[in-house]
This record gives structure tokens, sequence and C-alpha cells, in this order.
């Protein structure tokens, strides 16, 4: 991500963690918040922070320094997305509407802006497609796994800055939705708890084989497809192989 910020960004941020100035006539776009509440705010965010004099240019240089910072890319974008969080806004979803508008007009100069993945928000890009990534944010919410969850949220999370880690990550998901309906399904978990034995678990009671007679062939070949892009060890044959040689089929019915 590029870094460091405009200061037209740092200016907006500062706007809706404090909620303006005292003085300000005009109500806030934010959430208004005095020197011991953006205290709190900021060590929720990991970053230590007194109010030195007026509580808003006390914020603002805070800002200026993370952003000048070395760790500018790590923290910066988790102050952002507090700011911009939902459930702050729950009774005045409008509000956070104009909070997502303010921030985004400043950001998108930056190349960035906030999006809505499930419920969290997120620093990303500005211009990147993430409708598939909410969806499945959406979903590990709906399943209520923490682990999935915990596991998704970091695949989010290092998808623009680190795209090993976020792969990494994505087949440590994949592992947590197996362990979890096996745990879900009352079933024993597999001795070998990586993703071919755990995909291997939840296939027969879940009835994953693509080779099920009730299934359209056009469907079986979709989800063998599909099947086939689960990781494999290396040395070891990808986790749909067994099902791309027919004469494996009579084994497996």
């Amino acid at each position: 991500m590029p870094f460091p910020l405009s200061s037209q960004s740092v200016d907006a941020i500062a706007d809706i963690i404090s909620g303006g100035g005292g003085n300000d006539t005009t109500p806030p776009i934010g959430i208004y918040r005095s020197g011991p509440k953006i205290e709190k705010f900021m060590r929720a965010c990991n970053v230590a922070f007194t109010v030195n004099g007026s509580r808003v240019p006390s914020l603002v240089e805070c800002l200026i320094n993370l952003n000048n910072g070395f760790e500018a890319e790590q923290v910066l974008p988790r102050i952002i997305e507090a700011a911009a969080d939902p459930r702050d806004f729950t009774q005045e979803p409008e509000r956070h509407t104009a909070v997502l508008d303010h921030l985004n007009r400043s950001l998108r100069f930056d190349g960035f802006e906030l999006q809505q993945q499930g419920g969290r928000m997120r620093l990303v890009e500005a211009g990147k497609n993430v409708l598939v990534l909410a969806e499945l944010a959406g979903l590990s919410e709906v399943i209520d796994f923490d682990t999935v969850s915990r596991d998704l949220d970091r695949a989010l999370a290092s998808s623009q800055t680190d795209p090993e880690d976020a792969v990494t990550a994505a087949c440590s998901t994949v592992e947590s939705v197996c362990r979890s309906i096996l745990i879900e399904l009352g079933q024993p978990l597999p001795a070998k708890k990586d993703v071919q034995g755990l995909y291997n678990a939840v296939k027969q009671p879940l009835g994953l084989s693509p080779d099920r007679s009730d299934i359209d062939p056009l469907i079986a070949d979709d989800v063998r497809r599909i099947l086939s892009g689960l990781p494999a060890e290396p040395g070891h044959r990808p986790v749909d192989e067994e099902y791309a040689d027919p004469a494996r089929h009579a084994v497996h019915r």
C-alpha cells in the first residue's frame, strides 16, 4: 500500500475520530469524543496517545507522526477501519454512510477506499472488486465458527499486502471449515489434520463426491474442478485426482 497518506486524508481521519472541534456548531460527521475518549480509542488501536493541550490538534499531530513513521502501513489501516466501525453506528446507519463518504473522498486520491466486508470495514486499494471476499466474510458470520472467522479475517487482511500469507490463511480457512463441520456433526477428527485429511473426513457425510449418480454430469464436472483446487502436500496427489481416473471411481462409490 502506498504510504504516507495526504494531509487531506489525515485531516479526514481526525475529523471522524474526534467528531470535530468543540466550538464547531455543525453536527459531527463521526462521533464526538472527548480527550479521554480519543485516548481510549487510540489505545484500542494499540497506539500510545495522550492529549497535550487541545484534543484535535494533538490527535492530528499523532496521526501525522504515524503517517510518516516506518509502521504506517500496519498502524494506519487499523485506525481508519476502527474509525468507521459499523458497530458504532447501529442506531444511525445514515451517519455511517456519511463517515464512509467523508473518508473515501480523500482516501481515493491516495489510492485507497474503505469497503464493508461482512460486518467489518477494510481499507483496500481503490477500485478493487471485493464482492467475493465480502460474501465469504458474510458466510463466516452466518456459520458463526470462531476459528473460521479468525482465519478468514487473516486472509482478508493479508490479501492486499501479503498474498503469500493470504494463501496460507485461506488454506487454514478450509481446514477450519472442515474441522468445524466435523465437530458440529459429532464426527471424530482424522489422525491427519491437514487439508487432505480433513476434506476426506467431511466429503462422505456431506456427499461431496462428484461421481454421485444423482448429480447432473455438468454439475459434477464443475464440482470436480473446484475440489481439485484444494492444496495438496508435496509428493501427494491433488485432492480430487482420485476422481480424475475413471478406473478409480468404483473404489469410492
